[in-house]
């Protein structure tokens, strides 16, 4: 179970940030079906830990608020509807995320995410009321830095063969890109040095696309691009990382197995 923070504006919703949730989930009761497990009045919130990481957290992000919390589960229960009521101090409404288990093979190749979002309502039966919830629509933003990752877990880590032609498309446009400029720099080039006849129309375009372009030396322009950098090397170090760590996990399994081996032996 986790928090979710973000922001909202009227009926949208964005999350930003999230983190653990503390909650008491007895496993000595037995359920209707004669198993073991908890049954949704026995579930309870850590109230305080829930209140002092929501401070911790609004010191760091002052702009985000509780909108919300996730669990691991197919689909909302009567536990889920439990921990909903417990947590309706912190928002009237707030959202419920689902994370899926297991996903089908149906999902992985409509790159559907594992997880569904649902909104609160009040349901009238039998002129009783009661908290259900619906399955809300959602779409998500991510940055350049961040396809990757979201591609290959919509896909269950087998969407290399779309990420390479992917990266290979846009090598394809910015090599492209490079040679047109670099022909459009040769001929300003040979304009100045006077090898080449000056064409005053093709001269404005090139001044007026260059005036068009935002300031590289703009500090906000540069601060943008340091953090998308930084990102986009996060994302190789950790990609490198965790190559080296599967092949080190090799090498020592392949260790123990020859020790074993031995000792048989």
């Amino acid at each position: 179970y986790g928090a979710l923070l973000g922001t909202q504006n009227g009926r949208d919703i964005e999350i930003v940030n999230s983190f653990e949730l503390m909650v008491d989930e007895p496993t000595d009761v037995s359920m209707g079906d004669g198993t073991a497990g908890s049954t949704a009045n026995s579930v309870k919130v850590d109230h305080g830990f829930f209140a002092a990481r929501k401070e911790q957290y609004k010191q760091v992000f002052p702009s985000l608020d509780f909108v919300g919390w996730y669990s691991v589960a197919v689909n909302p229960t009567a536990m889920h509807i439990s921990i909903h009521e417990q947590l309706l101090g912190y928002h009237p409404t707030p959202l419920l995320l689902t994370l899926q288990p297991t996903s089908t093979d149906q999902q992985k190749d409509s790159g559907v995410l594992p997880f569904k979002a649902y909104e609160p309502t009040v349901e009238i039966r039998d002129r009783k009321s009661r908290n259900v919830y619906i399955e809300a629509p959602y779409k998500i933003e991510t940055g350049e830095a961040e396809r990757i990752a979201v591609d290959s877990t919509a896909k269950g880590g087998a969407g290399s063969g779309t990420l390479t032609s992917h990266l290979q498309t846009q090598r394809a446009a910015i090599k492209m890109l490079h040679d047109r400029i670099q022909a459009l720099v040769e001929y300003v080039t040979n304009c100045v040095a006077g090898t080449a006849q000056k064409d005053h129309e093709i001269l404005r375009s090139l001044a007026a696309l260059v005036a068009s372009l935002p300031a590289s030396e703009n500090k906000y322009f540069r601060s943008e691009f340091e953090d998308e950098q930084s990102d986009v090397l996060l994302t190789t170090y950790l990609s490198t990382l965790t190559k080296q760590q599967n092949i080190l996990n090799d090498v020592v399994d392949k260790y123990i197995t020859m020790t074993d081996m031995g000792r048989d032996h």
